[in-house]
């Protein structure tokens, strides 16, 4: 810890695990406080920043977006006494959304990996035949 119980952006980043630039990235965004700077020039934070940098991590282990989380921000801090409860329900029916469209595109992934795995003779003839120019590096008898 720096004087003051300010942390440097470097500090930040072991205590919470978040990669600097990332931090930096979300200090210039505003979803973390700075507390200013060093006379060196470094970025200084306090412990609020420890809090943001936490909200930021569950929320993205809930799938949303920076720029989602962005825009939760906003509302917070832009329309004070607000309730953000139904904005952040909106951003995670969103995400829930798009785990969905992943685990369908994993399914569809793995039936095609079973439907390659169920070719009698994979190693064999049965990749030579699929290719229309023979001779290629999946014909294995030629090499």
């Amino acid at each position: 810890m720096t004087g003051a119980g300010l942390m440097t952006v470097g500090e930040l980043s072991r205590r919470t695990g978040a990669p600097a630039r990332a931090l930096r990235a979300w200090t210039d965004t505003g979803l973390v406080y700075s507390a200013g700077r060093s006379p060196a020039g470094y970025r200084l934070y306090d412990e609020s920043a420890l809090w943001c940098v936490a909200v930021i991590g569950e929320l993205r282990g809930l799938g949303l977006t920076i720029a989602e989380i962005r825009d939760l921000a906003a509302v917070y801090l832009g329309r004070p006494g607000e309730p953000i409860g139904p904005h952040l329900a909106a951003l995670l029916r969103r995400a829930r959304d798009r785990a969905d469209a992943r685990i369908a595109s994993l399914q569809d992934l793995r039936e095609r990996i079973d439907q390659a795995l169920a070719l009698d003779d994979l190693a064999g003839d049965a990749l030579r035949d699929t290719d229309p120019r023979h001779g290629t590096v999946l014909d294995h008898d030629r090499a």
